[in-house]
């Protein structure tokens, strides 16, 4: 067990360890497979499974080194994982009221979660099972959001009413917590680039952030449109800062050299409420217009600005699928639905190159 807990959390822990041996050993279901579905040449092949514990709005999936897909259960205070091989889940309880948001799966086999009403952050451990739990220093950071994990292992997270970005360092637990310049700005996404750089986008103004790792110094970039209001966040080979402007409808693209901003608009229009977002390994960015039912997602190859045909995900209304991750070993993106499902797009082939 983590020796900088106190004794209080470590009786917390062996008590968690048994709940979690439990709930990997007798909770394992194998539900229907939805069918895939047939696309066109330019989109992705979808398939969804139907999770087993209705009305817990599963989201944020992430890959584990055997491939198996972890989500976290919002609604349902608990974290889980698919093995797509044979269909099965198995469900791991974590503390009441918790409310996971995000769950993301480090090199070493932990998988990390934020407590989105208990201001903590938690990990399950790979190999014993059991739940360590790291409290935020300050009260008033209440809300961790989403996690990414730099070069050394590291876990920088959003805290999105908070108005915060965290970084935890795995070996020692020690979290700092960095407040942003702009007042109400809710940081959300986020992503590290290859220099170990978060970027997050400021979801509440129209603005793009990144922090250095070695002065903790946050810079923030403004959008020229004042309406702006990027919600997820990805990177290219070549350095670029791409978001989805959930409040226009926009793709929009960041140079972190120069802080030119060049958008396009989504397929789906000004109420396409674009969310989910990724890249793949050619660059290509994908993404999900939420404003459409079923939500819709969409491929973009930056080197000729031009969009795929949008693909039905998820299931009909109200649906949002609010994260994705994409796989490089099966070139397949993986995604949530609000109406109980976890899913798997397999992106049409590519010759292109990465651009960077």
């Amino acid at each position: 067990m983590n020796s900088h807990l106190s004794a209080a959390t470590r009786t917390g822990l062996r008590g968690a360890y048994v709940l979690l041996a439990t709930a990997l050993i007798g909770a394992t279901f194998t539900p229907t497979t939805a069918v895939a579905q047939k696309r066109g040449a330019d989109t992705a092949a979808v398939t969804e499974w139907n999770v087993p514990w209705v009305d817990t709005r599963p989201r944020d999936p992430s890959l584990d080194t055997q491939g198996r897909v972890w989500f976290v259960g919002q609604e349902g205070n608990y974290v889980a994982r698919l093995d797509p091989k044979s269909g099965a889940f198995t469900k791991v309880e974590i503390d009441a009221g918790t409310f996971p948001h995000t769950v993301s799966v480090d090199k070493d086999g932990d998988a990390w979660y934020t407590g989105n009403r208990n201001g903590m952050i938690g990990k399950i451990d790979g190999k014993t099972g059991a739940i360590a739990r790291y409290p935020m220093p300050d009260p008033d950071a209440k809300d961790p959001h989403t996690i990414a994990f730099d070069q050394k292992g590291n876990l920088w997270f959003t805290l999105q009413n908070s108005n915060m970005v965290g970084h935890l360092v795995k070996k020692t637990g020690k979290v700092t917590l960095m407040k942003m310049p702009t007042p109400r700005s809710r940081p959300y996404g986020i992503v590290i680039d290859a220099r170990g750089r978060p970027w997050f986008n400021l979801f509440g103004v129209n603005k793009i952030g990144t922090i250095d790792p070695t002065s903790m110094l946050v810079r923030e970039y403004l959008l020229p449109d004042e309406r702006a209001r990027g919600r997820r966040i990805a990177l290219t080979s070549d350095g670029a800062v791409w978001y989805v402007d959930y409040s226009r409808g926009y793709l929009g693209r960041l140079d972190p050299v120069s802080g030119a901003v060049k958008d396009w608009p989504m397929p789906g229009g000004g109420t396409s409420l674009p969310y989910a977002m990724t890249v793949d390994d050619t660059d290509r960015l994908w993404f999900v217009e939420t404003g459409r039912q079923p939500n819709r997602l969409v491929g973009f190859d930056p080197r000729t600005n031009t969009f795929t045909t949008p693909t039905d995900i998820g299931k009909a209304a109200p649906n949002t699928v609010r994260h994705m991750v994409f796989d490089k070993n099966t070139r397949t993106i993986w995604f949530g639905s609000d109406q109980g499902t976890i899913g798997r797009a397999v992106v049409p082939p590519s010759e292109r190159k990465p651009i960077g």
